[in-house]
């Protein structure tokens, strides 16, 4: 994807679906929300249709009729207790990230999971330090799909829309990068096939992440 005329300078990554499966853990934590309400557990397939717009809109789907913010709080609690062992990195993740550093890429992570548990996750699976930007819904006015969190990752690695990617699981993800001016790579790890990602017409498809380092000509 990079080319002479406009080198690649920043790479950024969605987070649940493209460099963490984290379905597990967030089914484990909205399961245990539901039972607090007398409600029967979801299957992980029906929780990660509503991953990837926030915690609110997660919540909503999953605990509907329950205010957000007492759900919320109850989500946070549990998640402490399941988000380091019911997560795990995406194949191809660590490999991916090692080799864009190692070729002098600055790395940025913009996803709409609380920022908290991105940059803990983050620095449990990566070595401290490999992701130079991590964004999440609280450090922007708006959230994913506006183009917000992209355009303030760029401004603080100091890089143009022309020379960076984003990397997402969904169509979201598709939308944010299309407003901020950044080519977007669809990975079809995450909530969405690779047909429905394909209809919405990213600028690249890799089936994971370990295609990554040759698609952007890394190797």
């Amino acid at each position: 994807m990079p080319t002479k005329s406009c080198p690649l300078q920043a790479v950024i990554f969605d987070f649940d679906g493209t460099l963490a499966d984290s379905f597990d853990a967030i089914t484990c934590s909205v399961n245990h929300v539901r039972s607090q309400y007398g409600l029967p557990p979801l299957p992980v397939e029906e929780v990660r249709r509503h991953v990837g717009r926030g915690a609110f809109h997660l919540l909503s789907q999953t605990v509907p009729g329950i205010p957000p913010q007492t759900a919320l709080e109850c989500y946070r609690q549990h998640h402490e207790q399941v988000m380091y062992t019911l997560t795990r990195l995406m194949p191809g993740a660590a490999e991916a990230v090692a080799q864009l550093a190692q070729v002098g890429v600055k790395l940025a992570v913009c996803s709409n999971k609380p920022v908290s548990f991105t940059r803990r996750l983050l620095d449990h699976f990566l070595p401290i330090g490999s992701i130079a930007v991590v964004l999440g819904p609280e450090d922007v006015p708006r959230a994913k799909p506006a183009p917000d969190m992209l355009v303030e990752a760029l401004r603080r690695l100091q890089v143009a829309p022309a020379h960076a990617v984003y990397v997402g699981d969904m169509d979201v993800d598709i939308e944010t990068a299309r407003q901020a001016g950044v080519r977007i790579i669809a990975v079809a790890t995450g909530a969405q096939s690779a047909a429905y990602l394909a209809a919405a017409h990213p600028d690249g498809m890799i089936a994971s992440l370990t295609e990554l380092p040759d698609y952007l000509r890394l190797r």
